[in-house]
């Protein structure tokens, strides 16, 4: 006798269909790596339909919460790298900063130094008046029974006694103390060679050997030696000796000084 299906109706997908999509997808799973360790042993009890079922659902189950696992493990160690890297960047940014501010500022102390290096050595190498404010009185060559040599080797700047007198640029006292007509005086070496001559003064404040800049006192001018009254007697020579004189408001102007 024979039998048939009631139109509309869907038979039910035999156990054997159903474990058959269940180990496809099982396979899928396992051939990612997720879950190949917990379905084989699924896989392996074909025989017994009812524990496939249930096996392949815990597998599944298993191998979706070991993905999330799996997952959340790589976002955190990735997490993590990211962050060493971020740091790594910032210690690399800080260190490079600190090497250009470094170099910044070694950049400025060298050119400070070499400013001031500058500065001094215009200094050393500027020239002044001996006196302050004063003037010529008596000029170059001027004719008078006064001088010995019949004419006057120097020129005398107008100061009354304890005036400051200066030096007027770098150099070394080779003579300070009595010199006869110039009453106290100092010779001074300049550092270019030539020689410069303070007399006629009160005191003396330098010592020989001693090296001078411009504009340092040296003495007070006074009324000392052979002088009709105070002022400051000033020479330039050649040499350190009476007869090596030149003009000495040639010689100051050529340096710079007007007198």
């Amino acid at each position: 006798m024979a039998f048939t299906r009631a139109t509309g109706k869907h038979r039910r997908a035999t156990r054997t269909a159903r474990t058959t999509r269940n180990l496809a997808g099982i396979a899928t799973l396992a051939a990612s790596g997720v879950v190949a360790s917990v379905a084989s042993p699924a896989l392996a009890a074909t025989s017994e339909a009812a524990h496939h079922d249930t096996g392949l659902q815990q597998a599944v189950v298993m191998g979706d919460e070991l993905a999330v696992r799996i997952e959340a493990q790589a976002d955190a160690q990735q997490a993590a790298a990211e962050a060493t890297a971020a740091r790594a960047k910032a210690e690399a940014e800080a260190l490079r900063l600190a090497e250009v501010a470094k170099k910044k500022a070694d950049e400025e102390r060298a050119a400070k130094v070499r400013a001031a290096r500058e500065a001094e050595r215009k200094r050393l190498n500027t020239f002044v008046a001996p006196v302050t404010g004063s003037y010529v009185s008596t000029a170059y060559k001027a004719s008078s029974g006064l001088w010995s040599s019949g004419s006057h080797t120097g020129i005398d700047f107008h100061a009354a006694s304890g005036t400051s007198v200066h030096a007027v640029g770098s150099g070394t006292v080779v003579e300070a103390g009595w010199g006869g007509a110039y009453g106290n005086n100092i010779v001074i070496k300049m550092n270019d060679g030539t020689y410069t001559q303070y007399g006629h003064l009160s005191s003396i404040g330098v010592t020989v050997g001693q090296t001078v800049t411009p504009g340092q006192q040296i003495a007070l001018s006074g009324n000392t030696g052979n002088t009709t009254g105070p002022h400051l007697h000033f020479e330039a020579r050649t040499g350190p000796d009476y007869g090596s004189d030149i003009d000495p408001v040639a010689y100051l102007r050529a340096h710079g000084v007007t007198v």
